[in-house]
């Protein structure tokens, strides 16, 4: 499309501040993620002798990291207005987030909008796609404890019983409370051809906003993770590590995103900015996990029902540009998430004063050294 005498400037501009932002985007990598990774070194002996705070120290370094990518969404003008039941109620209590999945910026979208919800950032643990242990955020990733997982169905088996090991291993024992996670098992325009085939030959609903979720992840993190009561003492998943403090895992949040138009925002527009300030539209309901069956079939049939459900949300958004108000009450109501600009220039600051704290560390050995 030729581009006028008129658009030019603008077009302009847009590429300049693009540049700039990418710029900003890799120098603040460069001193955040190596940073954090000293801190871990420097803080190794410390998981040996008090390994609760290691992690708890460990935690919020993650929430600030998460909030330097929110910050780059925020500062383009990608906010986000929040739906539904409050969930910094729950904050300090175990939950599984259910989210419907469009594009890559539904991850930054939530790591915009659970900052100022308490600890959650700190103590979650993300369920992403084994992709993303490759990116430049990976090994912050793994050092956390997230798990990544391979899809398809040769692989589907031997995922779910790695994801077992894993929430055994470094669930309760890294203080995790939260667990994100995206049924979908993808990006809708990818999966919804099949997702639509698979419900036209079983007789399900024909789904175009979402597509029917996959039942494994779900049913394995719901049988380790959910407290269970024999003889009046916790039994079932990861016992060893339930304190007589925990009451397992007592939330399902059903979490439905969505954007103006259906135009989702990835990941290369949160960095670049080069679409127009947009507002992502988050929907929050909250289930207690007693409420939840855990046999396979009727847990199939409870996580159709919430997408059947996300997908009525959705249509009503995108026609109205509102959620839909909660039973028995006249209208839905809103409300703007917004982030601290001074706590964005804090950790920004932290990050840049300690990649040059480093920086100066290292050349003094290596001087010495050499």
């Amino acid at each position: 499309m030729a581009v006028t005498l008129e658009e030019a400037p603008w077009l302009g501009w847009i590429l300049v501040k693009a540049l700039m932002r990418f710029a900003f985007m890799v120098a603040n990598n460069l001193v955040a993620i190596p940073s954090y990774l000293c801190y871990i070194i420097v803080l190794l002996p410390l998981r040996l002798l008090d390994s609760k705070r290691f992690w708890y120290l460990e935690g919020m370094m993650y929430k600030w990291l998460l909030g330097m990518v929110a910050s780059w969404g925020w500062y383009a003008g990608y906010t986000v207005m929040e739906w539904g039941e409050d969930i910094k109620t729950i904050s300090e209590d175990e939950a599984v987030m259910l989210v419907n999945h469009q594009a890559t910026g539904d991850v930054c979208t939530l790591m915009m909008c659970l900052q100022d919800k308490g600890l959650v950032v700190a103590q979650m643990m993300w369920l992403m796609d084994h992709i993303f242990k490759y990116t430049n955020f990976g090994i912050v990733s793994l050092i956390h404890g997230d798990f990544f997982i391979r899809q398809g169905k040769s692989h589907r088996d031997q995922q779910l019983l790695l994801l077992k090991k894993h929430l055994e291993n470094n669930y309760r024992s890294r203080d995790r409370k939260w667990i994100v996670l995206f049924p979908e098992g993808g990006f809708l325009r990818k999966r919804r051809e099949t997702s639509q085939s698979f419900a036209k030959k079983n007789n399900l609903p024909f789904l175009t906003h979402v597509t029917l979720p996959r039942v494994g992840a779900t049913k394995i993190i719901l049988r380790a993770l959910v407290a269970r009561q024999e003889n009046g003492s916790p039994a079932g998943g990861d016992t060893k590590e339930l304190d007589n403090k925990s009451k397992g895992l007592q939330w399902i949040i059903d979490t439905t995103i969505a954007y103006p138009k259906a135009e989702p925002i990835d990941i290369q527009t949160w960095i670049l900015g080069y679409r127009k300030p947009a507002v992502t539209h988050v929907h929050y309901r909250i289930f207690p996990v007693k409420d939840v069956p855990l046999e396979t079939d009727d847990l199939s049939n409870w996580l159709y029902q919430r997408f059947i459900e996300k997908e009525d949300l959705l249509s009503h958004f995108y026609e109205t540009g509102a959620f839909p108000p909660p039973k028995d009450h006249k209208e839905a109501v809103s409300k703007e998430m917004t982030l601290s600009n001074m706590w964005i220039f804090l950790i920004q600051s932290f990050a840049f004063l300690s990649g040059y704290m480093w920086y100066n560390i290292f050349q003094y050995f290596y001087h010495c050294l050499f």
